[in-house]
């Protein structure tokens, strides 16, 4: 159709014998789509006019269509269907053909006013996101999980069209994604992995509320000590319970705590004195710490790598870099091209991609063909990996966090793929990001006197016992097999 759209392949309508109907049947059912069945409603005018099927026979078909692959009943019309249209002069392998398309919309198929009704959704979400962008990208954050693409690639993507986008802050955000203004979206603190709304509410419920600072410079140097006593003893709260330390805790690791004048470190080191069970009257009143006062500790500065890997383990991406921008080093020295780079190749030329996984597809119509995203500090590629390929490299294939892929430029239309032929696991260059690895240039702080043993980065896929998938230096990829 697309091909026929463009003037890049004629329209045909092949007609029947004379004695048997007009020339131009087909052109009448198929003139709007190029002669080519896409809706549903064709499919079942195209068996009325050219086999001539009866109102019975026409519901068995659609009853049949509807059923293929739980029953696969359509089969047994094939021969009426393509004897009828062969009685009535077309061409054997046309009516064929032509049965083998409406077969397809046993797969995937729909009628024309489920497209007509998509379009639309599609028109108006395309408005949305091009005269919008700060809207459309909140409202997907606070649609989540739904579709095709993470949080991360939603808000990359609306930082590459002029969003600003804000870190999730206990002083400025609510629950959902919210607008600081025209371009400006906060993240909301339902970004956070495990925290609940209910604790949200509680901490919100403070009167006078939450504001930038609080306790910073004034009588309470304790801010987080503070926030757990006022949500416990605040008449506000009418029976409800504290904020629990676990909640406190995920919003310390998740750097929520910026407004309060503390980074990731220190605000994990001040909810760490608070007891886990419920606080004493006499505490509780006295908004004091269970083990008394803390003498002031001058903590080390975390560095940007131990940052990163936290923020995609707490909300899943990462506003101050992207992994691949910490390893670009190791990348570079590999002979990768990044991905802004790859548009200004030649089709056919050997070129090497890496990239965290994104998705990962193997649709049942591709003949096992796998389609990979691959995503570093620049954009994302577009890799696919032929059965064969696939074959040779499962293993890394389905379970790799991040790849390097040697293959070709393939270009068409305009749209660009990488045609895989090697592909080598890359993950334990993430790891070396992570306290769970070796120090990687620098990144690691001296946060403690002995360093965590860990796994050996170069000994990655022979030392470690977890599957790579499972390690949590980043999200899940989104797979559709």
């Amino acid at each position: 159709y697309l091909r026929r759209r463009n003037g890049e392949e004629p329209e045909h309508y092949p007609a029947p014998h004379p004695a048997f109907g007009p020339a131009n049947e087909l052109r009448d059912v198929l003139g709007r789509t190029k002669g080519v069945p896409l809706f549903q409603e064709q499919a079942m005018k195209l068996a009325m006019v050219a086999a001539e099927f009866t109102p019975g026979e026409l519901n068995e078909l659609r009853k049949a269509m509807a059923t293929f692959r739980r029953r696969g009943t359509i089969g047994r019309l094939e021969q009426k269907m393509v004897n009828r249209m062969v009685e009535r002069g077309y061409e054997p392998e046309f009516a064929l053909r032509c049965f083998n398309q409406i077969k397809g919309f046993g797969e995937y198929g729909f009628p024309e006013s489920h497209a007509a009704s998509f379009a639309h959704l599609v028109y108006v979400s395309s408005w949305i996101k091009c005269h919008y962008p700060d809207v459309f990208a909140a409202a997907l954050l606070n649609s989540q999980p739904m579709g095709f693409y993470a949080p991360a690639q939603i808000v990359r993507d609306a930082r590459e069209h002029g969003v600003d986008v804000r870190p999730p802050d206990i002083g400025y955000s609510k629950w959902d994604s919210d607008l600081e203004g025209p371009g400006k979206v906060r993240l909301g603190l339902r970004e956070v992995d495990g925290l609940r709304e209910a604790d949200v509410a509680v901490l919100q419920s403070i009167s006078p509320p939450l504001k930038p600072g609080l306790g910073v410079g004034v009588s309470h140097k304790r801010d987080i000590a503070y926030l757990f006593s006022a949500t416990g003893t605040h008449p506000s709260l009418k029976g409800r319970e504290s904020v629990s330390v676990a909640a406190l805790e995920k919003l310390a690791a998740a750097d929520c705590f910026r407004s309060f004048g503390l980074d990731r470190r220190e605000a994990l080191w001040q909810v760490k004195p608070l007891t886990k069970s419920k606080s004493l009257p006499l505490f509780a009143f006295a908004d004091a710490l269970d083990t008394g006062e803390e003498p002031p500790v001058q903590l080390p500065e975390m560095p940007l790598g131990e940052h990163v890997v936290n923020d995609y383990q707490t909300i899943k991406l990462s506003l101050k870099a992207h992994p691949l921008h910490l390893l670009r080093g190791l990348c570079d020295e590999a002979q990768v091209t990044p991905s802004n780079k790859i548009a200004e190749l030649r089709h056919g030329r050997r070129v090497v991609v890496a990239g965290v996984v994104l998705v990962r597809q193997r649709p049942g119509s591709a003949k096992g063909v796998v389609f990979l995203t691959l995503e570093d500090e620049f954009s994302v590629c577009n890799v696919v990996v032929w059965p064969q390929v696939m074959e040779d490299h499962r293993a890394t294939v389905m379970g790799a966090r991040l790849m390097l892929i040697e293959g070709r430029i393939q270009r068409a239309d305009n749209i660009t793929h990488i045609v895989a032929h090697k592909i080598h696991d890359r993950t334990h260059w993430l790891l070396s990001l992570s306290e769970d690895g070796l120090t990687f240039r620098g990144s690691l702080a001296r946060a403690d006197e002995v360093k965590k043993p860990g796994p050996d980065p170069a000994n990655f896929q022979q030392s470690s016992t977890r599957h790579p998938r499972q390690i949590r230096v980043m999200p899940k990829s989104r797979d559709f097999h």
